[in-house]
C-alpha cells in the first residue's frame, strides 16, 4: 500500500488585503503550486479546496503575555519565542511596531477562521529558516534565494516565482520538516511560537 503524502500550505501574508500574499502547497520537497492571493476569502477558498494537513503563516499569531489587544500600551513588546529569536541573532521586527500592527490582526483572525476547517495553522518566519539553512534573504535577490532553495533539494519551484512566493515556499518547507520531526518550535503554542527547521536539514 502506498503511503498517502501529507500536504503543507505555506503563506507569506501580507498586512493588508491590497498587497500580494504569497502562498505554496508542497508535499515532500516538490512544491505542488504557488501563486499569489490577496482577500482572505482567496486563501480560505484555496485551503477548503486543497484541506492541507498543515497551514504555516509567516505573521505573528499570539500577542505578547498578558495583553489583551495592541492597543494595550503597558503590555509586553516581546513574546518569549521573539527573545529567544534575539537571543539567537535573529533580525525580525517587533509585532507591536507601525506595520507588523495590522499584520498581527490579521493573522491571527485568519487562524480562527483556519481552524473551523479543522486544519492546524501555526507561525513560521521565512527569513529565520532562511538563516538556520545558510542561504540568502530575498533582500539579496531572488536569484540567489531560489538556488539557496533549491540546494536544500527543493523542487518544481515555478521560473517566475515571487519573492512573496520564495517565502511561502521557504515556510511549507518549514512545516515539512515539521511534520517529519525535524523542526523545532520556539516558545509555547498557547501563547506564541514558531517553527525553526533544525540545522543542516
Amino acid at each position: 500500500m502506498n503511503r498517502v503524502r501529507r500536504t503543507v500550505v505555506g503563506i507569506d501574508l501580507a498586512g493588508s488585503p491590497a498587497r500580494d500574499s504569497g502562498t505554496c502547497r508542497m508535499s515532500g520537497r516538490r512544491v505542488l503550486a504557488c501563486l499569489t492571493l490577496h482577500e482572505d476569502a482567496e486563501i480560505l477558498a484555496f485551503l477548503r479546496e486543497t484541506r492541507p494537513d498543515l497551514v504555516v503563516i509567516d505573521a505573528p499569531l499570539h500577542l505578547p503575555p498578558g495583553r489583551r489587544s495592541l492597543e494595550d500600551r503597558n503590555g509586553e513588546h516581546f513574546r518569549p519565542c521573539d527573545r529567544e529569536l534575539l537571543r539567537r541573532g535573529i533580525r525580525f521586527f517587533p509585532i507591536t511596531l507601525g506595520p507588523m500592527r495590522m499584520l498581527t490582526l490579521r493573522g491571527i483572525a485568519l487562524k480562527r477562521r483556519i481552524a473551523r476547517f479543522g486544519i492546524p495553522a501555526l507561525e513560521m518566519y521565512p527569513g529565520a529558516a532562511q538563516d538556520v539553512w545558510g542561504i540568502p534573504r530575498k533582500q539579496h535577490g531572488l536569484r540567489a534565494l531560489r538556488r539557496g532553495l533549491e540546494r536544500l533539494g527543493i523542487r518544481g519551484i515555478p521560473p517566475d516565482a515571487t519573492h512573496d512566493e520564495l517565502d511561502a515556499v521557504s515556510g511549507a518547507y518549514v512545516g515539512v520538516l515539521h511534520l517529519r520531526g525535524k523542526a523545532e518550535m520556539i516558545g509555547d503554542p498557547r501563547r506564541g511560537a514558531i517553527l525553526l527547521p533544525f540545522p543542516n536539514d
